[in-house]
């Protein structure tokens, strides 16, 4: 079983910049590819990064590539979403997600999910 709590949601103005963390409770995080997930009100949940068990590999929506970036420190058990540029567009509850698959924008092939950070952005 895996645990993970995001953080570091808010309101931030569009253009700025906003890091989430997602802290995950295993002995074993190195063994699970990362990924994270939104899911804006009415609309459903939509994959926005992920990244393999080793960090060397990285996969973006198309919405936010050149804009956000995943990564992740395997010695402390967290991973990140660095967002700049940000828009309203991007407001929305972020989930991260652990699965055994890597670089996978599937929702399904995750097996755990956080409670989600909210991201709201104003224009």
């Amino acid at each position: 079983q895996v645990q993970l709590v995001e953080s570091g949601g808010g309101l931030v103005q569009a253009g700025g910049s906003l890091r989430l963390s997602c802290a995950a409770s295993t002995r074993t995080f190195a063994n699970y590819a990362m990924g994270w997930f939104r899911q804006a009100p009415g609309k459903e949940r939509e994959f926005v990064a992920a990244i393999s068990w080793s960090g060397d590999s990285t996969y973006y929506a198309d919405s936010v590539k050149g804009r956000f970036t995943i990564t992740r420190d395997n010695a402390k058990n967290l991973v990140y979403l660095k967002m700049n540029s940000l828009k309203p567009e991007d407001t929305a509850v972020y989930y991260c997600a652990a699965g055994p698959f890597a670089n996978t924008k599937v929702a399904a092939e995750y097996d755990y999910w956080g409670q989600g950070t909210q991201v709201t952005v104003s224009s």
